[in-house]
């Protein structure tokens, strides 16, 4: 949320400062209390002035940059003042069961009318707030589960009636997401039965975690990660012979193959 609030100068300004060596003949380069008996003293500082900064800006004390993307942000919409109502829900709810908790974040998403460009981000926070409660360890396909559910919300329906929905969305997500763990583990062992058969020093095994960690691969990204050339991303495509997952474009040029 913060990312998409264009609150992550902070992280960046400290990444940035970090990098900068400074001149060991230069005093003023090094900051306050660096020459004093406790030397934690200065960190302690550095981290109390971005924990301000961050006040300042969760507060509305500082504004917001502008310059936002507009394929999240509606220009003619200022979201700020719903976004923090949100946040607050959130965390007033955080004592809550995981899923009361992502019940009532996805609902008042919705009536907060919250990036309408981007409907599907509503149920991917709510999501996130399951992966975060420790209920499951990835994100689950919600927005899939969704559309594949008849819950569709009015805005006149009860407490109840909201829960019972986003429960049915839940278990869709989950149906989605096992038959998805279930071609991975399959395709895992037909491609493991081939790179058990490998030299030790052999890519190929590399290849076969990106198969199972990437929704697609194409030549050019596994040339890219696995730091070889694409020929032999090739070659060891055509080693996996037919436990190699299906090609997903069907032409000869700009191919790419995955498993979900």
């Amino acid at each position: 949320m913060a990312a998409l609030r264009g609150v992550g100068g902070i992280g960046s300004e400290a990444t940035a400062s970090k990098r900068r060596r400074p001149d060991p003949d230069d005093g003023e380069a090094y900051p306050a209390f660096a020459n004093d008996a406790d030397p934690w003293q200065a960190h302690f500082a550095e981290i109390d002035a971005v924990l301000d900064r961050t006040t300042r800006v969760l507060a509305g004390e500082t504004p917001l940059p502008k310059s936002r993307s507009h394929l999240v942000y509606d220009p003619d919409q200022d979201e700020a003042e719903a976004e923090d109502l949100w946040l607050d829900l959130v965390k007033r709810t955080s004592h809550w069961p995981a899923i009361a908790t992502a019940a009532v974040a996805w609902n008042s998403w919705l009536d907060l009318n919250l990036y309408t460009r981007l409907p599907w981000l509503g149920l991917t926070m709510a999501a996130s707030i399951l992966r975060a409660r420790g209920l499951t360890n990835h994100l689950l396909p919600l927005a899939a589960g969704f559309k594949k559910s008849r819950f569709r919300p009015q805005g006149r329906e009860g407490a109840k009636e909201k829960l019972d929905g986003f429960c049915s969305v839940v278990e869709e997500a989950l149906e989605i997401a096992n038959k998805d763990l279930e071609r991975l583990i399959l395709a895992k062992e037909l491609m493991g039965r081939v790179t058990a058969k490998t030299r030790s020093n052999s890519k190929l095994p590399e290849l076969v975690d990106l198969f199972l960690s990437r929704p697609l691969v194409t030549v050019p990204l596994g040339a890219k990660l696995l730091k070889v050339t694409p020929k032999a991303v090739d070659l060891m495509l055509h080693q996996l012979g037919g436990a190699l997952p299906r090609e997903l474009t069907g032409r000869t040029r700009y191919r790419a193959w995955g498993i979900v």
